[in-house]
């Protein structure tokens, strides 16, 4: 998970909100933002593999810690992003339920902080202008606002072109 969702909590504009629903658009942003930069921002050099039953990986890294996010690759079913819940002395606990397979290759997930200050500031707009999007001008008597235009020239993925310009310096070329 790119932001621990209590952290979000925890900030004045998302008291009122459902921590179920906040959790999924943290969920749904991380992988916005990793399919948007082609960047999986995996950390390489912390990489093992594992069999798994049930949401147990057996296999183990010193250097993962409970709330660190991990990703599955060669699996052929088990490939996503999983939270670590516990360890033990040489098995990892996920939060999702695992297939039981031989081989899996397990990277730890790592976002560098200032994708953790967009990702805020993301969900900061979502609160606070998501309903305003379409609207571009408002009029109540003599009071007149105009919003910006969010047309295909400065929008990506329905957030404002300046909203996402921390994530320029981690886009990768696609091939």
């Amino acid at each position: 998970m790119i932001i621990n969702v209590e952290e979000i909590m925890s900030l004045p504009e998302f008291k009122t909100m459902n921590e179920r629903t906040v959790q999924r658009k943290l969920n749904s942003l991380e992988v916005l933002i990793r399919k948007y930069t082609n960047n999986n921002f995996q950390n390489k050099n912390i990489r093992f593999k594992a069999d798994s039953v049930g949401t147990i990986l057996n296999g183990f890294s010193s250097f993962l810690r409970v709330g660190d996010t991990v990703q599955i690759t060669e699996s052929k079913v088990n490939d996503g992003l999983y939270v670590v819940k516990d360890i033990g002395i040489r098995s990892i606990v996920v939060d999702k339920p695992l297939f039981t397979v031989a081989h899996n290759l397990v990277t730890k997930v790592e976002y560098p902080i200032d994708v953790v200050e967009g990702i805020i500031n993301l969900m900061k707009w979502e609160v606070s202008n998501r309903d305003k999007v379409g609207v571009k001008s408002e009029t109540i008597s003599r009071h007149s606002v105009t919003y910006f235009d969010l047309d295909a020239n400065n929008q990506v993925m329905g957030y404002p072109v300046s909203v996402l310009g921390f994530l320029k310096p981690y886009k990768k070329v696609r091939f």
